[in-house]
């Protein structure tokens, strides 16, 4: 189909995008304005409206929200194209010529010239217009706002490895590495190039040229030619001042032949999983597979020996550091599969593969299974004898409170501790080194759950300080449920008017203000430190949470202009979708709001927080506000309903609703070290270790 050069389209999501509003808003403004521009396209439940009359509209009514900037107002433009493709050939055209401008001499801009991907006149109109904005929002600024927005535009159809992870893998290649110089840095499924970035950020700087080595290697390679493009310009923008890139588009394995003229001193990659359409058939005879040829159903052990042989030569064993090494993000059946023995036996026996670690689930996508790290070094004359094999599937975050996460978080900082103390031989929870001929069998699975305890064995002071808790949690439940446990339900229903939040706000009893979509690069994620405040986002139900974070003062400037909203103590928080519906009186103030979550502030001569949160947070309230025009369905905060009651009897509501809280957090906390109590003396009893004193 044509693209429309006349007219761009958007979405309702879009509409509220450039006003700042939730989606529901959108709708009411379609209900209440009849001058609303009327839909050019879509369906009756995702219609589409002309951009132009959109944006006329908007201004004619003073909603244009002051975050909607030149760029908000661009990327409809951009995602009116449709295709995944030609949008992804924008952001790229962009980035090219970005990085074409930043080329220290005339070849290199040429270099860069060459890789540009082919334009259609559509394209390149967005492209030059984004080259212009570029000019007055900086040109990092405009690549990485349109490349956030591609790719969350298709997330399910292009898989990214999670900053957090990134980082993981070039600190663990660092590890490995030892005291050796790094040079080169490879990726050969390098996707956008994240884990390039992540290699550029731990060993490229001025310190590297200063020591008389050549800046650091970037060489990146991806089938997609639209990915590679955009992972070279990407790396040029946010690498190119330190470091030397070159990325490529071709299909790894199959055109792949015989080894690198020059071996790489470092891999990292997240090859593609599960192809059946790798070359099997015409890779019959490839020299690559020196340990056995994979078979048709494990591409990932394809891509294993490929990335063996890029690397360096390797060293004996009591050598610090592997020489070249690897670091390999694979599916969790690569390890233990039939049909992949074999080659693990090879792979073992050459001593190639030095360790393998199982990450908790949520790491990376796909989000519902827990991944493998496979750490490997090129063969050495003398292999070592042994493998070190790491289990963090249970490194997470407990949630603060009851309210703000219902869903444990990963913890990096536990997950990299546990990693790097076994590489350098330390013994600890979830780690092991085990024999390679006590690896080699029948199955010869790596599994690091089925050699590795995930945790030590439980000793009598541990259970004394786990009884100790348990004590002090269930006298601080049967504490916040003594006053509870006085109160009943009244014989006969009494009849209380209700009034909406929007009516609440039209009276000025409260005020509203929604959160906003925070850009990707300024999110922080672990434990919230000092200078920093916690980010509240609305996807508490989508995959394990975890903390997230903005830098303090940046967030309170924000806040200032009107940009950012913080919350204060005693707001009341909404989290509006509905999967992850909840509500609940700030008291870890200041922290930021995300998308899909809205701060009402009361006016307390008027209303009680608590008492408001307790009428908010009910289920069938939510119901009976929620929206289900999508597939991703929202409750819109201002249809929800309070009781209508004075002062005095809210607040006395307010405080039975606070005690509530408190028993949850209670009850939580008695919960978790039950569940600590169970698995500790579950696991003495099966060891025959329990006595009675």
């Amino acid at each position: 189909m044509a693209q429309r050069t006349d007219q761009v389209s958007v979405t309702l999501a879009a509409i509220a995008r450039l006003a700042g509003v939730g989606r529901a808003a959108v709708s009411n403004w379609r209900r209440r304005h009849p001058d609303f521009p009327e839909p050019v396209g879509g369906t009756d439940a995702s219609p589409q409206f002309a951009l132009e009359a959109v944006e006329e509209w908007l201004k004619r009514n003073d909603k244009i929200a002051a975050t909607a900037g030149p760029l908000e107002r661009l990327w409809p433009r951009v995602a009116d194209l449709g295709d995944r493709d030609r949008m992804g050939r924008v952001v790229a055209g962009l980035g090219a010529q970005l990085a074409g401008a930043s080329a220290a001499d005339g070849d290199a801009a040429a270099d860069r010239a060459e890789q540009d991907v082919p334009l259609d006149p559509a394209e390149q109109a967005l492209v030059d217009e984004a080259v212009r904005m570029a000019g007055t929002e900086g040109g990092a600024e405009t690549f990485r706002f349109l490349l956030d927005r591609w790719l969350g535009t298709h997330v399910r159809q292009i898989a990214t490895t999670p900053a957090p992870l990134a980082a993981l893998m070039a600190a663990i290649a660092a590890e490995a590495r030892g005291a050796d110089p790094v040079r080169t840095v490879a990726d050969p499924a390098c996707g956008t190039g994240t884990l390039l970035l992540a290699a550029a950020r731990r060993w490229s700087g001025p310190e590297a040229g200063e020591s008389g080595l050549r800046p650091l290697g970037l060489l990146g390679n991806d089938a997609d030619p639209v990915l590679s493009s955009v992972a070279d310009a990407r790396l040029i923008l946010e690498a190119g001042q330190q470091a030397l890139v070159s990325v490529t588009a071709m299909d790894t394995l199959r055109d792949t032949i015989g080894p690198p003229s020059e071996p790489v001193d470092v891999v990292l990659c997240n090859p593609p999983a599960n192809e059946r359409d790798w070359g099997h058939t015409v890779l019959a005879t490839d020299q690559r597979w020196t340990y056995g040829q994979p078979p048709r159903t494990e591409s990932e052990l394809a891509w294993v020996q490929h990335i063996v042989s890029m690397l360096g030569e390797g060293k004996e064993a009591g050598v610090t550091g592997y020489g070249g090494v690897a670091v390999v993000l694979l599916p969790p059946g690569v390890a233990a599969r039939r049909a992949g023995r074999r080659i693990r036996a090879g792979l073992l026996r050459a001593g190639v593969i030095r360790a393998v670690v199982a990450l908790p689930a949520g790491a990376a996508p796909p989000y519902g299974i827990g991944l493998h790290l496979w750490v490997l070094a090129a063969p050495a004359p003398r292999p070592q004898d042994a493998v070190v094999l790491v289990d963090t599937s249970d490194c997470r975050h407990t949630p603060p409170t009851v309210s703000t996460s219902r869903l444990p978080a990963v913890d990096w900082d536990a997950i990299g501790d546990r990693i790097l103390t076994a590489l350098q031989g330390g013994e600890g929870p979830g780690s092991v080194s085990v024999l390679v001929t006590d690896l080699l069998g029948d199955e010869t699975d790596l599994t690091p759950a089925r050699h590795a305890a995930a945790a030590g064995p439980t000793r009598p002071v541990d259970l004394r300080r786990l009884w100790a808790r348990y004590d002090k949690g269930l006298l601080a439940a049967r504490d916040a449920g003594r006053a509870l446990r006085e109160l009943s339900a009244a014989q006969d229903a009494v009849s209380h008017g209700t009034v909406s939040v929007a009516e609440l706000e039209q009276a000025k009893a409260l005020s509203i203000l929604s959160g906003v979509a925070v850009p990707e690069e300024t999110v922080r994620r672990g434990d919230v430190p000092d200078d920093g405040v916690g980010l509240v986002t609305g996807l508490l139900g989508v995959g394990p949470a975890e903390q997230q974070w903005l830098d303090r003062a940046a967030a309170e400037q924000a806040d200032q202009e009107g940009l950012l909203p913080l919350t204060s103590f005693g707001d009341v928080v909404v989290v509006a979708a509905s999967h992850g519906f909840d509500a609940w009186v700030e008291t870890a103030a200041p922290r930021a709001l995300g998308h899909h979550v809205h701060r009402l502030r009361v006016d307390p001569d008027r209303l009680d927080p608590w008492f408001l949160a307790a009428c908010l947070r009910e289920r069938s309230n939510a119901r009976r506000a929620g929206t289900h025009a999508s597939n991703t369905s929202r409750v819109d905060v201002r249809r929800l309903h309070a009781l209508r009651l004075p002062l005095e009897e809210q607040q006395a509501y307010g405080e039975v609703h606070r005690k509530l809280v408190e028993l949850e957090r209670a009850l939580a906390e008695l919960g978790g070290v039950g569940q600590e109590l169970s698995d500790g003396l579950s696991a003495l009893l099966a060891a025959g270790r329990l006595e009675r004193h």
